[in-house]
């Protein structure tokens, strides 16, 4: 599969930002790209009170755009994030992706589960004011029909569903080699510092993860490429990050950039070093990945049993 990973720098303007990125994706399948994965908050971004004034349905405008995007150029189209209208009863708005499949069906729908509350250098980040975290895991195959469904659910609107972990079930070995479907496992940003969410999709058979994100370019040069590895070498994925760059606006900190895609060795097989908007693409190969998990059996050679404290209680957490 050739997959590319969208750069973008995105305004407050939904339609110059879908007419900027639509150039991108146009030119990813013009490449022969078959999974396009666009940023975080690639149509509409900045504050909170922007966000709000955003927010749309799942058939608003954004999910609209992409749907007609994917089918006209046939391809598996990651619409990156957009703020979702509230769904609960306390008014926050919800971070979510799509994943529309090549006739523009919605193939799934995922929405980020860790939330960026930080401070960094002074400067304080509270996400979960305005964006109530999700509570479910995707994965997708990418069988090219438009109708896969996401686990836990089938036909082209299914949405989330959960995925075996270390302690609830059973899992689903991911069937490798060159004939293989590849399953897309849909992450954003802040996910990528949580380990557990990226075994949880590799045991439930993910062999491709995607970031859409909006990494800060105060923690971006020490950790983006650092942590895209890590997840891609410990669950023996390929993982394909894609980011806002530069100057966003009031309200959000600088992108970092430097999209990438990375195999599941850890080797970098495409990356956008300019600090400007573009494409980076790359061949994922699932015969490569059958052989380094063959090879360095890691996913086999668990202990899940030595793990079972690992959730015993919520030593850690925040609400």
């Amino acid at each position: 599969m050739h997959a590319a990973a969208i750069q973008t720098t995105a305004g407050d303007d939904r339609d110059a930002n879908l007419a900027a990125a639509g150039v991108l994706v146009a030119q990813a399948a013009a490449d022969g790209a078959e999974l396009v994965v666009l940023p975080e908050y690639f149509s509409v971004a900045g504050s909170p009170d922007v966000l709000r004034a955003g927010a749309e349905p799942l058939d608003g405008p954004t999910v609209t755009w992409a749907s007609g995007v994917a089918a006209r150029y046939g391809i598996h189209l990651v619409a990156g994030s957009f703020p979702e209208v509230a769904r609960g009863h306390d008014g926050r708005l919800s971070n979510t992706s799509c994943l529309l499949g090549p006739d523009g069906a919605l193939l799934a729908t995922y929405r980020k589960i860790h939330l960026f509350d930080v401070a960094l250098r002074g400067v304080a980040f509270r996400e979960s004011d305005t964006i109530a975290p999700g509570d479910e895991t995707c994965l997708v195959p990418l069988d090219g029909s438009g109708a896969g469904g996401g686990r836990g659910g089938g036909g082209p609107r299914a949405e989330t569903g959960a995925v075996a972990g270390p302690e609830t079930g059973p899992e689903t070995p991911a069937r490798t080699g060159p004939d293989a479907v590849p399953v897309l496992g849909m992450t954003l940003c802040y996910d990528i510092r949580f380990p557990e969410l990226y075994r949880m999709l590799a045991l439930g058979g993910a062999t491709v993860v995607c970031v859409p994100a909006a990494f800060t370019a105060s923690t971006g040069p020490a950790h983006w490429e650092l942590l895209l590895r890590a997840r891609a070498v410990e669950d023996q994925v390929f993982v394909i990050g894609a980011g806002q760059v530069g100057e966003l606006p009031a309200g959000m900190p600088r992108g970092h950039g430097h999209s990438m895609i990375i195999d599941p060795w850890g080797d970098v097989l495409a990356e956008r070093t300019d600090p400007t908007p573009g494409v980076v693409a790359a061949d994922l190969d699932l015969a490569a990945l059958a052989d380094v998990r063959a090879r360095l059996p890691v996913l086999a050679n668990r202990q899940p049993g030595a793990y079972r404290g690992l959730h015993a209680d919520d030593r850690g957490t925040t609400n």
